[in-house]
Order: structure tokens, then sequence, then C-alpha cells
């Protein structure tokens, strides 16, 4: 199966939910992309601004650990194969395959809009989570600095944030982190899904290398900031013998924190999975697939609460049981770090704290 250069779908096939009809070519943008970026498979990224009314998104998930969280951006370009955000698009008539990583939306007014909910009587501080549906740190951010606009005012206002990534561009906002980590408001997580660049290159094609990641990450506890290093997804017979070696070079950087995650092919994130199985490890996507199922009951994805972040079956407490020996091994067993929410002065909206 022919790949494109420089991403992580195969296809970019519609999706069947919604009633939307598949469209041929993906799009008008790939209609012309030979035009536009010259002969060859290609794929040009593109940038809508978006306007929303609101930033704050709440969640009432009883299996996820935040109940809240900003999303500066739709779509991502590092193309993780695995997203388990790629569905979203079809809602908005795109693909989840090359348009999640090629039609991006972003949302410079973000901390304006987060300013004007937290200067509301009726809000009660609790961390935000950046980077649970998109990536913050995407490429876009360097000119759009959205991620970087929330922090300050995080930092202005005392509340709370956390970061998830795979980008070492979160050092670029080091100094707002160091400050909000002085004050216990911050916390940072880099998942590292192997230390091999050319898997990650087809993997995450556009996302930073894992020895940039790790330097990131030894950056950051060096800083006194909190760090993580989230090993995500475990992808069995693809990544899983990157478990250990991922955890005992965290900890040689002064990571003391850490986690896993099997990986989730929600919605129309399992075909394009097997597509971009097939067309990497033929010689493996059948293993893969099976070892995902045994652990899903059967299925690409259980999407039931509690049981969907705890996949069942003896690989998955095969990988369980590996991850603990290990963090035990290494002093990676550390108390869950909770944030200060008590620092928190509501802003009024010219921008000066209230004295209340």
């Amino acid at each position: 199966m022919e790949t494109i250069k420089g991403r992580g779908a195969v296809s970019g096939a519609a999706s069947a939910r919604f009633n939307l009809p598949a469209r041929e070519a993906d799009g008008d943008w790939l209609d012309d992309a030979e035009t536009v970026d010259g002969p060859g498979r290609h794929a040009q990224t593109t940038v809508t601004e978006e306007h929303p009314r609101s930033i704050l998104s709440f969640n009432t998930s009883p299996d996820i650990g935040f109940d809240r969280s900003v999303n500066a951006y739709r779509g991502c370009e590092h193309g993780c194969i695995y997203c388990f955000a790629r569905p979203i698009h079809a809602y908005h008539d795109l693909s989840p395959g090359l348009d999640f990583e090629t039609k991006l939306f972003a949302k410079p007014a973000a901390a304006k809009l987060l300013r004007e909910t937290l200067a509301k009587p009726s809000y009660k501080p609790a961390p935000i989570a950046m980077g649970t549906n998109t990536d913050p740190y995407q490429p876009i951010e360097t000119r759009y600095r959205i991620t970087r606009d929330v922090l300050e005012l995080c930092l202005e206002v005392g509340h709370p944030v956390t970061i998830t990534t795979k980008s070492d561009r979160v050092l670029r906002d080091l100094d707002l982190l160091e400050q909000l980590a002085a004050r216990n408001l911050v916390h940072v997580g880099i998942s590292v899904t192997s230390l091999d660049p050319v898997l990650s290159q087809k993997l995450e094609p556009r996302a930073a290398s894992p020895a940039k990641r790790m330097a990131a990450l030894g950056r950051l506890a060096q800083a006194g900031v909190p760090a993580h290093v989230s090993v995500a997804p475990v992808i069995p017979a693809i990544t899983d013998h990157f478990l250990e070696a991922v955890l005992e070079e965290a900890a040689a950087l002064g990571v003391f924190s850490a986690t896993w995650i099997i990986v989730r092919l929600p919605h129309e994130v399992a075909p394009l999975f097997r597509e971009w199985l097939d067309a990497h490890f033929p010689d493996r996507a059948g293993k893969v697939m099976a070892t995902i199922r045994s652990m899903r009951g059967g299925r690409d994805n259980d999407p039931e609460f509690f049981t969907r972040m705890r996949p069942q079956g003896v690989w998955a407490d095969l990988f369980r049981r590996r991850f603990r020996v290990a963090a035990t091994r290494l002093g990676m067993t550390g108390p869950r770090i909770e944030l200060d929410c008590a620092q928190f002065r509501r802003p009024s909206l010219d921008g000066q704290l209230s004295l209340l």
C-alpha cells in the first residue's frame, strides 16, 4: 500500500457516521495537490481560524483524571496514526484521516474567552488540562502562541494547569513554566512511544523525535518543573518492547513520575490504523490486531467507561506487570501531584485582578 510522505494516515476516506457521503480524493485540496505542492503525493497543511463562544470544556467522565480542558486547536499536524481525537473531524464533514492532520483549526481568542469564564462569580477553580484532545505544542503553536497566552493568564490569576504534549516546543515556554512550578500550579507530561526515530517517523511523522522529547523531559526536571513521562500508547508487537527502556532513560534524566496507556482505536481510528499496519508492518498486522482485540473483549475498541482505560486479559496483565516492576525498580512510583487551587484570584474583564 502506498504511503504519503510526512503524513501518518494512508488515506482520507470520509466517515460513514453522521450520514456523511464518501468523497473522492479526500476533498478539493487533494484534487489540486500536484499544482500546489509539485509532483508526487504530498498534502498541504491549511489553518482556519475559529471563533467559538467559549473555550473551557467540561466533562463528567468517571475514568478521566480531570473535569475541564482547553483545546487551542482542532486537528493535529503531528499526524499520529493512533490518535483517538481523529474521529472529531468526521463530525465536521472532514476526513479523520488526512484532513485531520492537514486541515487544522486554531482558536486565537482562547485566552480572552478563558478570562471571561474565570471572571464569572460562579466559577470554581480546578486544574485545566491542555493537550487532552490535540497537541497544544503542534507546529502551528510557533505562529499562534495560543498555549502561551493561556499559560500567561493562568500565571496571572494563579490557576493550576496541566499539559500533555509530544513536542519539545514546550521548552519555549520554560520561563512561564518555571514560575508556575514555583507556585505549584503546573504539571507537564510528555508522551514517548518508542526510542526508535525511524519507527517514530512512521507512527508520529511530524512529532518531535524521541531523543528531543527525552531531552525536553530532562530540561523540565532540571528546571524544577514537575515532569511526567507517559509511555503512550503501548502498541503490542510494535512499541511494547520499549516500555522498560523509556522508563529507564526518563529516570536517568531525573523524571520520577510515569504512566502507560494501551492503544485505543475508537470509531474511524481502527480502519485507519489497520491501513497503516498493512502499509508499514504487513508481516505482523494480524498479530497486532489479534492482541489488541484480546484486551478489548474481542473488539477493536472498548468504549465503555472504566474498562476503556483498563484493558483486560493476559496481555494487559503482562504489560501492567512489566510497567509496575520497572517503575518500582526505578523509583517512579511517587504520589500523584496535587496542584494548588487556593491561589486563584478571579480576574476582571479589563485585565485587573479582583481584590476578593
